[in-house]
Formats: structure tokens, sequence, C-alpha cells
């Protein structure tokens, strides 16, 4: 055998042995002596320097008893030079096989690790009221629709309770499960609300503007009280009544003295401020009587479209005031017009919604029917809840003849033909408008298709305005799976009571943001499940005002330690048990958190594990001091670090910073300076801070 870089004439001369040498050695009848003389041979001779071994020379070592002992270093380093080449794989009778050799070595077996079981991602959804594993439809992307507001008043905790719960399931999904979410949201711009309170809004400031004496607004408020009256009687809605019966003694308390003025004849002055009052709190009364009698004269749609733009852009500004992240894509429903009209043309066309008087209905029970479909798959319990499908048709569309155009009571309107002071737009049917629930199935399915994985939107809209969009989309695409994932977010109460708007009982996002900061309201939601309800409450944000300054203290201790000089090396420390200790405690938290997040998103328990986690690195520093040891500055940093990203991820730290909350910015109440002022010097040796 030879070596590459030799010929064939070279390789005999090459080789280990020459035949005088070969014979003198097998001459030597003592194994040892043979050995010793064969490790003296060739400790001159290197395969490296080129030397090879032929069939000849492998008898030489054959004649072993077994493989040489270690002393004789170069017969050992041939022996297993040859062994190496005569791996044991040839033939029984190949007589190149070394007889003592165990073959070539190899690398023993090698067997995985058993590892824990891998946690899936699960949410609750409301299709099966349970928490079902997150399986997106198409890989790592995800389409989410999520119901926007109708925007006719201020924005308040309600929308706010909506909107930042699903931002830090947005921002989780995204920047923690890495998947690639797409988010459709819309604006509802048409809707009764928004027609009847652009209409009262309209009518009354024109009663304003034409400056009605005090003793003809007496007049009309008597004439509205009227009206007022009947509507409290017909209130069987206990909060309901309280509201009203509110604003009807906020009303009388205000006629009283501006009668008294007029009858005693005062001041103009005087008469002028009690005129002001009255005109104050009897708005909502005036602007319903003055709907009554001059509504159906406004027809403007200009009137009808101011309203709900300027409301959209105090709800943006309010958005991200709360640092809640814009979608997408933001559907109008005044831009979704022509495509909403092809949708219900669809629906009618595939046998599931009827024409009755200009108006298009969905039948309910020509779908529930059909074998392919299944009517109210959220809340199949409230089918027959007249009051809730009342509701979900609209202060304007539930009159006796309005009404009476429908097959079943459980049917709901589609398309709506306009009456006199409501906008229209043109359809196969007439003149009309959308009916609500029909806005959202077709925006939805303009953008997200015939299908998407998450569909998002408050408690109180299950039923009956998500189980209508999931009838009349399955009826327009003839599919059972329009949304596959439905989340709903939890009820806010404020202090305990019920919050509504219609019940005049909210605290707008502004106000709130008067209070507290985006960070702090933010951490009050995470301190809380984003399915339950959450109680808007002075010890509710207390709570988020003291974990967010532990956090912070924290942070702070933290960012003061790393102040500390040291040079390239010295940020490497020598790990103690102390060290080893808070480290599994760090992994072990990490694990937890990575749990919690797989079990429905479960920031209440993400924010223990890391609150827990904090104090086990106090507790470390702490006994650094009394030792008056450095503390470890690099786990420090990762922990802090850590904990940084994931405040981030939540959406409750807005900076680049490294470590902790930014200084200053509107999400940050905390005065760093005076925290730092607090005589914060450390006294070890070494561990020095920079005041």
């Amino acid at each position: 055998m030879g070596s590459p870089s030799f010929n064939a004439d070279q390789m005999s001369c090459a080789s280990v042995f020459t035949a005088s040498s070969y014979s003198f050695i097998l001459s030597i009848s003592e194994e040892e002596a043979r050995v010793k003389a064969l490790n003296e041979y060739l400790s001159t001779r290197s395969y490296i320097q080129g030397f090879t071994f032929s069939h000849a020379d492998v008898e030489v070592f054959r004649k072993f008893s077994g493989p040489p002992v270690d002393q004789y270093f170069h017969v050992v380093r041939w022996y297993r030079h040859i062994e190496a080449i005569y791996d044991g794989s040839s033939e029984k009778n190949d007589p190149c096989k070394l007889q003592t050799s165990k073959g070539k070595r190899m690398q023993p077996p090698w067997t995985p690790p058993e590892g824990t079981k891998h946690s899936r991602l699960c949410l609750y959804n409301s299709l099966t009221r349970n928490k079902e594993i997150f399986q997106p439809q198409n890989g790592k992307k995800v389409t989410w629709y999520c119901c926007g507001p109708t925007v006719y008043d201020a924005s308040h905790m309600g929308h706010a309770r909506s909107y930042i719960s699903f931002d830090i399931l947005r921002r989780i999904l995204r920047d923690y499960f890495k998947f690639d979410v797409f988010y459709c949201m819309n604006i509802t711009d048409i809707d009764d609300k928004i027609i009847k309170r652009a209409r009262q809004n309209y009518l009354f400031e024109q009663y304003r503007e034409n400056k009605i004496t005090p003793a003809q607004l007496l007049e009309d408020v008597k004439t509205a009280s009227e009206l007022f009256s009947v509507k409290l009687n017909e209130t069987t809605d206990p909060d309901k009544k309280q509201m009203l019966e509110k604003i009807q003694n906020a009303v009388k308390s205000a006629f009283d003295p501006l009668q008294a003025a007029v009858q005693a004849k005062l001041p103009a002055e005087e008469i002028n401020r009690c005129h002001e009052i009255m005109l104050e709190e009897a708005k909502d009364l005036l602007s319903d009587w003055l709907d009554s009698e001059f509504g159906s004269q406004v027809t403007d749609n200009s009137i009808f479209s101011k309203l709900p733009k300027f409301w959209e852009g105090e709800f943006h500004k309010d958005m991200e005031a709360l640092n809640v992240l814009p979608p997408d894509v933001l559907t109008r429903v005044s831009e979704y017009v022509p495509e909403i009209v092809a949708f219900v043309k669809k629906i009618v066309d595939n046998g599931y919604g009827y024409v009755s008087n200009g108006s298009v209905y969905f039948d309910t029970m020509k779908f529930d029917s059909s074998e392919k479909h299944s009517y109210a798959k959220l809340v199949p319990e409230a089918v027959g809840d007249q009051k809730a499908l009342q509701e979900g048709e609209g202060d304007l569309s539930i009159s006796a003849d309005r009404l009476s155009e429908k097959h079943s009571p459980n049917d709901f309107a589609l398309w709506k033909s306009s009456k006199p002071g409501e906008p229209s737009w043109d359809s196969p049917w007439g003149k009309g408008r959308p009916g609500w629930h029909i806005e959202c199935s077709a925006m939805a399915g303009s953008i997200l298709g015939e299908s998407m994985d998450i569909h998002g939107g408050g408690f109180d809209l299950r039923f009956p305005h998500h189980d209508n969009e999931l009838a009349q989309s399955e009826a327009y695409f003839e599919n059972d799976h329009w949304v596959r994932y439905f989340l709903h977010t939890g009820h806010l109460t404020i202090a305990g009571c019920k919050m509504s708007k219609s019940l005049k009982n909210f605290i707008t996002i502004k106000d709130a943001l008067k209070k507290h900061t985006a960070r702090q309201l933010r951490l009050a939601f995470l301190m809380h499940s984003w399915k339950d309800t959450l109680d808007y409450s002075n010890n509710t944000m207390e709570s988020a005002i003291q974990y967010e300054k532990f956090m912070n203290e924290f942070f702070l201790n933290v960012k003061d330690i790393l102040r500390a000089p040291t040079n390239v090396t010295g940020q490497f420390q020598k790990w103690e048990n102390q060290e080893a200790e808070l480290n599994k405690n760090f992994y072990d938290k990490k694990a937890a958190i990575h749990e919690a997040l797989c079990d429905n998103i479960d920031t209440r328990s993400v924010l223990e594990e890391m609150r827990s986690l904090v104090s086990q690195s106090n507790s470390y520093i702490a006994a650094k001091k009394s030792s008056r040891q450095m503390p470890n500055r690099l786990l420090l940093e990762n922990i802090s670090s850590y904990l940084t990203q994931m405040l981030k991820i939540f959406g409750a730290i807005e900076s680049d910073d490294a470590i902790g909350f930014p200084v200053g910015g509107n999400s940050q109440n905390i005065n760093i300076l005076t925290f730092l002022s607090k005589n914060y010097q450390v006294n070890i040796p070494g561990w020095k801070t920079c005041h």
C-alpha cells in the first residue's frame, strides 16, 4: 500500500520495512525483544513523512499475541494506524485482517434526551366555550378581524377594555409566539345611534341659535317633559329607569329657578344665567322632543357624516394615547356600501334572504333548517330573545311597521329602506341603508375572504351581533367555518357597577388618562384575565401603580449596579451557590411564564411570576450587600433585560431602552431624580454609583 504522494515504483521504497529488516525482526523469537527491536526501528519512520505499509508489513504485527503496550510508543502508533485502516469490515478469510484488532473505533450509540412536553398555545374559543389549541389555517399567518367602535360619542373605558386587551393579545401573538398577524378593524359610521344622535345634535344647535326666549324655553320644556314622562313610564330596565329619573330631577331643579326668575322679573343677567343652566340640563329631553317633531326634515347626508368623522378622529387619538397599535387595515361602513349591497344580493340569491317593503331580511328559519348551517353558534340559548334582537336592530328599526315586515320575529335586517330623516344609498330594492350586522360581514369578507383565524369583540356582542354575522357570512360563502376562533373580552364595571354609555354611567378614556398613565391602565388590564370582568376602581388602579413602582425600583437598582466601574474582564465574575440558585430560579420563572402565556395568554399569572422573580433578585442583591460582595452584574443584567423585553411585548414599555422604563414621557409618572436622590449609595468596596 502506498501514500497518494508516491507512484508505484516509490511505494516499495516508502514501505515501513525493508526486506532485511523484515527478516531480522521476524527472526527474534522472544516477543518482547521483537517488539522492542521493532519500536527502535519505527522511531525513524512516520506515515506523516510519506511512509506506508504493505500486506507483508501487516504480518509483523499479526505475530503479536495481543495489542502492544503503551511503553513502545512507535509500535503502538503504527499498530493503531494499521488497525484504523483494517476496520474489521472485511471477510473472515481476508489475509489483511488484523487478528487482534477490534476494528476501527466507532462512536458509541447516542440517545436523545427525553426532554419535557412542549406546550402549545391554547385560546378560549367562544365557539366551543373551551380552551382550544390555536392552529392558524395557513402556517404562521394569522388573519384577525376586530369589531371597531360605533363613533357617535367619546370613547370610554369600555372601549379601552376591548382594544387594550386585544392589543395585548395581538402583540403577544406577534412578538412572543412569532405569528405573522394581519389585523383588520372597522369603523361603524352608519348606524341607528349615529343617525339619531346626528339629527338631535343638529336640531338642538339650531334651537339654541334661534335665541329662544326664557318664557318659550319654559313652555318647550313642559311639552318635552310630557313626552319624556311617557318614555320613563314605559321603561322597565331598572338601571335605565334610574338614569331617566336622574335627568328628570335635574331638569326640574333647573326649571324652577328659571320660572321664578322670569316671574319675579329679575335682572336680565340672572335670567340669562338660569336660561343657560336650563338649556344644559334639558338638552337630552329637548333633543328627543325636537327629533320627534322635526327629525324627518333632516335630509342633508353631510349632517350624518360630520358626527362620526369627528368622533372617529377622537377615537384614534385615544388609541394612540393608550399605545394601542393601529390596525393593518381600517374599514369604514360608508366606504363599503357597494360591497354591502352585493353581499346582501348574494345572500338573497342563495335563498337565505327575502325582500319586504323595500327592506331585506335574513331568513333565520331557512338558514337553520339547512343541513350545512346552524344559527346562533355562540349563544344558541338566546334565540328568541326579542329584547336583544331589537337592540341589535336599532332604535329606528323596531317600530310596529318594521317588525311586521318580517317572516319571523327572529329574522334581522340586512338592508333597511330609509325613512325620511335618514341617510340613503341606491340599491336593487330602492333607497336604503345597511343593517348593522351585515356591515362587518361584508367588510371582513372583502378583506379576509371566506374564512378567518380570529374574530374579536366585546362579550356583549356575542348575541345577536356576532351570531348574525356568522349566519349571514356562512350563508354568503356557503360554508360553516367563517370564523375559526371567536375571542370575546370581558365586561368592564366601574367600582362594581355596570358601565353603559346609554345609561350615561361611563368614564371617557381622556378622563381616565388625566388620573393615570397609559402604562398604569395597561398594567391594570394585564393583572386581569382578558376574558373575565374587570372592575375599574381605585383598588384596581392602586394595585397597578404599586406594581409599576415595584418593577421600576428593581430596574433602577440594577442600573445602579451596572454603572459601577469595571474593566473588561471584571464583568465576568465567578459564580457561587447564590448565583447558581438565582439563575435556576430565573430559568424556572421563564418556563412558568411561557406556560402561562400558552394557557390562554394568562397575563395575570405572568405578572405574578415576574413579581416573584424580582423578589428573588432583590433578596440576592440584599444578601450580597450584607456580605459586602458585588452582585453578579451579568446575571442581573440578563434578568432585568428579560423582564424589560416582556413588558415591551405587552406594550407597557414604548422606548428602546435595554433595561427598565423610560425616563419621562406620557406613560411615565415616576420622578426618577427624586428616587435617585434618596441616598442611594451602596457602601461596598469597588461598588460605586454615579449620582
